[in-house]
């Protein structure tokens, strides 16, 4: 029986709520991200010096992103020096014009592809088929995304949400199987498809997770291997990076390497880590003919420039999702982003617009558990912090809201008003109140109340200090 997720397309609150209520996938959810984040907390005292080894990420990223533009052009003439092409797009549209025209040139008949969330953040797979291309996702998770018509989850596991169960109907109905839930069983199916698919390729996508400035080398790492296949078997290849992947030499790389695999799955080193320096030379075995490397900005200089550029440091591991207590109960596509969880709620409205998504820097309980499981050390509660700032600021927040606080911000600025509100709120409260608590609450108040109890409001300590002053007053009249 399928366990569709029932997510409709209105703000965060409606949801999350109804993400919530799907008991079964909330499960998984939790469970799979616990479990990960279990991993995480495991393996990162294998390292000599955890905290040490965070703070330098955080520093040489630091150091790439004030140096950007230098770094850009080092890296675009290291790949034209061995032989590949550089190209640069200023948003999602013009990429997947230039990656749709390298394929119509090679005249592609089947493109394969390794999982890349930047090609997901521009709808690349869209482009590509709207202009008659045949593309097909290679990542296990991916894959099956593809085949159900879904979008990710989790940036790590794409398909965290979704059960064997299904899976095993999917492929019965698209592969025409016999149903199996055995996951090893659907795995080997999957595999018959992919490897022909590999075999029959003329060009293939892939993301990067690094890339060196100082060499021109695009760094990728998968579990499964296909991102090599997708990388040397078909004669073009093609990577679309976002511009903030550089880093500056190669030295640099085996200190995120490790970083990446602890903080996502808990391992020591991925699988398969995989290092393309321009197209295939003289006497190689394997590798393209053809190299193009599609440099993506959309929205990243503007964040490059502002004073959220820190979030430019992630290296999306999923750490900050595994860990937040808001994800593991809603799960990733409550966010209607492509970047779920607490990183996705920061630069979900700077890639695109603060309006889009104004709810999501408020999807956040700000218990500081993103910041600890950070490999580099972004301080994420504070980022969401100032963008609820903005929110308000530029007018996006509800009417309801910004009224309450414009309210606030006069009460507590006048004693007058102040001792005025606290005295018709101690009033209110005590209306409907039974032993010493409001149980339900009107307007905004109510979503309060609905799920707890609120305390009556005491009477204020400076009017128990007159209190208790008069009674011992009147105890010493008494007395004398």
């Amino acid at each position: 029986m399928s366990h569709p997720l029932p997510i409709v397309a209105e703000d965060f609150k409606h949801r999350a709520a109804a993400a919530a209520t799907n008991l079964r996938i909330a499960e998984i959810f939790d469970r799979s991200a616990r479990g990960k984040d279990d991993l995480r907390r495991l393996a990162m005292p294998e390292l000599p010096h955890p905290l040490d080894t965070r703070e330098l990420a955080a520093r040489i990223k630091n150091h790439t992103l004030q140096n950007l533009d230098r770094y850009l052009d080092q890296f675009a003439s290291r790949v034209r020096d061995h032989g590949g092409h550089v190209h640069f797009a200023a948003d999602g549209t013009q990429a997947n014009q230039i990656i749709t025209e390298i394929a119509q040139a090679a005249s592609a008949g089947l493109i394969v592809k390794s999982k890349s969330m930047v090609s997901e953040e521009i709808e690349l797979n869209h482009a590509l088929q709207a202009a008659g291309l045949n593309v097909l996702e290679t990542d296990l998770g991916e894959y099956i995304l593809q085949l159900a018509g879904e979008k990710p989850s989790h940036i790590v596991t794409p398909m965290a949400h979704k059960p064997k169960e299904e899976v095993g109907q999917l492929f019965a109905a698209k592969l025409g199987i016999p149903y199996t839930d055995d996951p090893t069983a659907l795995t080997k199916a999957a595999r018959k498809v992919l490897r022909e698919s590999f075999r029959a390729a003329d060009m293939g996508i892939i993301g990067a997770n690094f890339a060196v400035a100082e060499t021109g080398t695009v760094v990728i790492v998968t579990n499964e291997g296909n991102g090599r296949f997708c990388s040397s078997r078909p004669r073009l290849l093609v990577c679309l990076m976002g511009m903030e992947k550089l880093v500056p030499q190669l030295k640099h790389v085996p200190i995120y390497l490790k970083l990446l695999a602890k903080s996502a799955t808990g391992q020591r080193i991925t699988c398969y880590t995989s290092m393309i320096t321009g197209p295939k030379r003289a006497g190689d075995f394997d590798g393209p003919e053809e190299f193009h490397v599609v440099i993506l900005d959309n929205g990243r200089s503007h964040v490059l420039a502002g004073e959220y550029r820190d979030a430019l440091r992630c290296i999306r591991c999923g750490a900050c999702l595994n860990a937040c207590p808001i994800y593991r109960k809603i799960g990733g596509h409550a966010y209607d982003a492509t970047y779920p969880g607490p990183i996705g709620s920061v630069i979900s409205p700077l890639f695109t617009s603060l309006a889009t998504y104004a709810d999501l820097p408020s999807a956040c309980s700000l218990c500081g558990a993103c910041l600890e499981a950070c490999p580099v050390r972004i301080d994420l509660p504070t980022q969401l912090i100032h963008l609820r700032s903005d929110v308000n600021k530029d007018g996006h927040s509800p009417l309801s809201w910004r009224l309450g606080f414009k309210g606030w911000k006069l009460g507590m600025s006048s004693g007058l008003l102040y001792r005025l509100g606290a005295t018709f709120g101690r009033w209110f409260m005590k209306i409907g109140a039974r032993d010493g608590w409001k149980h339900k609450l009107p307007a905004t108040g109510g979503i309060w109340t609905r799920y707890r109890d609120v305390p009556v409001m005491p009477k204020p300590f400076h009017k128990r200090w007159a209190d208790l002053q008069k009674e011992l007053d009147e105890e010493g009249k008494d007395e004398r």
